[in-house]
């Protein structure tokens, strides 16, 4: 990379690094902490993405790609990998649960909108809701988790009525961190993918944008945060209508190759301007 390019990308990555500095340190994160991840990440991305094509990876290429030495490399190569699969898995169900039964006609009442549903019976009750979207958890503890995070609400009569129109996640749920890895790093992806398109492929570049105004007065920020909730809830779920009628594990008998991840996020941001 020349002089340019590499000023460039060290400017990116102090801004993309601050804020998640800041959320580390107020996390009691330490920064040996961040550098034993960085050094575990960095061996684990050259292991599995940059190695050569028809050769085996080893700890001396390794060790070139990322400026660790050997003895780092060979002693972080068998490190026990992190997952989060608990929130992962917590987040997936969750989600899966509430589209359902707004989307699923099943569960739907005359008007159209998400019926209150008994917890159990023999007909479509908030057992067989679960049961169809959630996988392997119970009713029960999924009706737990919804009353927690304020999604359901018990009705004098024993039903359970749906509060909200997507799942999301306490102030302090530890599925926000899971989703800080998941949807900042799909976006870092997306902008490296754009980076990296060959201008002689066919390849197209995925789309990415945002709208910013940078000399708005306070008064009229409320106004924007309600518009844009309401605007990219409305996009959301008519994307998501679509993506679920394609989905095999909504509908098994789908053909076609390949098993492959797709969406799109949408962010709100606002902060006071700074001159620098």
């Amino acid at each position: 990379m020349d002089k340019t390019g590499s000023h460039a990308l060290s400017a990116a990555l102090m801004r993309l690094l601050r804020p998640l500095v800041r959320l580390l340190l107020r996390r009691g994160v330490s920064f040996k902490e961040f550098s034993d991840l960085a050094r575990l990440l960095f061996v684990d991305v050259a292991m599995e993405e940059f190695g050569i094509s028809g050769r085996k990876h080893s700890v001396s290429r390794v060790s070139v790609v990322t400026g660790l030495t050997r003895k780092e490399v060979g002693r972080l190569v068998n490190h026990p990998e992190r997952q989060d699969k608990a929130s992962s898995d917590k987040y997936n169900r969750l989600s899966r649960v509430i589209a359902g039964w707004r989307r699923d006609p099943d569960f739907r009442d005359k008007r159209g909108g998400a019926a209150s549903l008994d917890i159990k019976g023999d007909g479509l009750a908030f057992a067989e809701l679960v049961r169809r979207y959630s996988g392997d958890m119970t009713p029960r503890a999924m009706l737990d988790e919804l009353l927690r995070v304020g999604a359901v609400k018990l009705l004098r009569d024993g039903r359970v009525k749906l509060l909200v129109r997507s799942y999301v996640p306490g102030s302090h749920d530890e599925v926000k961190i899971h989703i800080l890895g998941t949807d900042v790093g799909r976006l870092i992806s997306t902008i490296d993918h754009n980076l990296n398109i060959d201008t002689s492929s066919t390849e197209k570049p995925f789309f990415q944008r945002k709208v910013l105004y940078d000399n708005l007065p306070a008064e009229a920020l409320p106004e924007f945060r309600v518009l844009s909730a309401e605007s990219s809830q409305k996009l959301l779920e008519k994307l998501d209508a679509w993506l679920a009628e394609k989905d095999r594990d909504n509908n098994p008998e789908i053909e076609g190759t390949g098993r492959h991840v797709a969406g799109v996020g949408i962010y709100y941001f606002e902060e006071p301007y700074k001159e620098k």
